[in-house]
């Protein structure tokens, strides 16, 4: 069924689009995803735009979607859209850290806003100036591109109750998240997806992260790890539309509003896909695998997981104006933001579960 964003989107459009002011050129696209074209809800985003431009345009406009397996070159999504081999790309923001330390921001980092939060950062309190600034050096825009929310903290073969059980480990874990891992004596590692069930079940590592129940189970961590730890690395792990600026120039004024117009709808849609994906999944583990343990790190090793992400961020911050700027952004509109989190979503949530009592 269709989203009711969507079908908005494209309503909206086609109204503001009629045929006689169309403009008559053909444009073709390609977009080229950091993902298999089988990673849902990931590639629901991108394949949505392509579908709602063609259709918003009467089929002048369109764009041809490619996964990881047609391009081969999973990381190199942003590399390619700069360069014009692609004039499009969806992917992860935190992927080009190398590059640019301050993209992390875009995507998320430890212990940040969660997805509400995070859209009104970008929306309302700056985000999308800030990422412009970080990404005009690539001659490359960047619209958000989806969100998975809080993002599961891994599966575990063993049960952490101390820093100790932490030392040694072995974990699959990217981003900022692993350097703060590696702080704490894990043996971090980064393991293709398609090895990452057999890396776990052989004892390659110990534990991994992944995404959270919509994706996961369909990975079936849940049938040889039985700890499922709660999230604190990726509390609003937002996707991204990379854009290539020259081509994007280029368009008619229409397209532009188009393709702008469909990004932001299926953004939205890809956030509420993962959360009923997630809601629906988790169902199903609990009822076929009872066994399957929920828990959260012990307060005192997230403390220390905090200290150290914190200790990190400050370090880029001191050697990186860029990223001490986004920052700054981040963590003020965070506090503004929290305050209203609290006692809304929180608060409501917490009087249903005294209720219950």
């Amino acid at each position: 069924m269709k989203s009711v964003f969507r079908v908005a989107a494209a309503t909206i459009a086609l109204a503001l689009f009629a045929a006689p002011a169309m403009a008559a050129e053909k444009v073709h696209w390609k977009l080229a995803m950091s993902w298999s074209s089988t990673l849902t809800p990931f590639v629901n985003a991108p394949n949505s735009v392509a579908k709602m431009v063609e259709e918003m345009s009467g089929g002048n406009f369109t764009i041809r979607v490619e996964g990881a397996e047609k391009h081969k070159a999973p990381l190199g999504v942003l590399d390619m859209t700069k360069g014009g081999q692609y004039e499009m790309g969806h992917s992860a923001s935190y992927y080009w850290k190398g590059k640019d330390i301050s993209t992390v921001f875009y995507c998320t980092v430890p212990f940040g806003m969660n997805a509400d939060e995070q859209y009104g950062w970008f929306y309302h309190g700056g985000g999308m100036e800030l990422m412009a600034k970080t990404y005009d050096k690539f001659g490359v825009m960047n619209f958000p591109g989806g969100n998975t929310g809080v993002q599961m903290g891994g599966w575990f073969q063993k049960e952490i109750n101390s820093l100790e059980d932490l030392k040694g480990l072995k974990m699959r874990i990217p981003g900022m998240a692993g350097e703060v891992f590696a702080k704490l004596g894990v043996n971090v590692t980064n393991i293709p997806p398609g090895e990452l069930y057999t890396s776990l079940d052989r004892g390659t590592i110990d534990a991994l992260e992944w995404v959270g129940p919509a994706m996961d189970i369909k990975m079936g961590f849940h049938k040889i790890a039985p700890y499922y730890y709660t999230g604190w690395h990726e509390p609003a792990t937002e996707l991204q539309f990379l854009v290539n600026k020259k081509a994007y120039d280029k368009l008619p004024a229409e397209y532009k509003t188009m393709l702008v117009t469909a990004m932001k709808a299926a953004t939205a849609d890809m956030f509420i896909d993962n959360f009923a994906g997630s809601a629906e999944a988790w169902s199903q583990m609990q009822t076929e695998f009872p066994n399957i343990k929920v828990k959260t790190f012990p307060k005192e090793v997230l403390k220390v997981m905090k200290k150290a992400s914190d200790e990190l961020m400050n370090e880029y911050a001191a050697s990186d104006p860029v990223f001490k700027e986004v920052m700054d952004s981040q963590l003020a509109y965070a506090k503004k933001a929290r305050a209203w989190t609290n006692i809304s979503e929180y608060n409501y949530i917490q009087t249903l579960q005294e209720l219950a009592e």
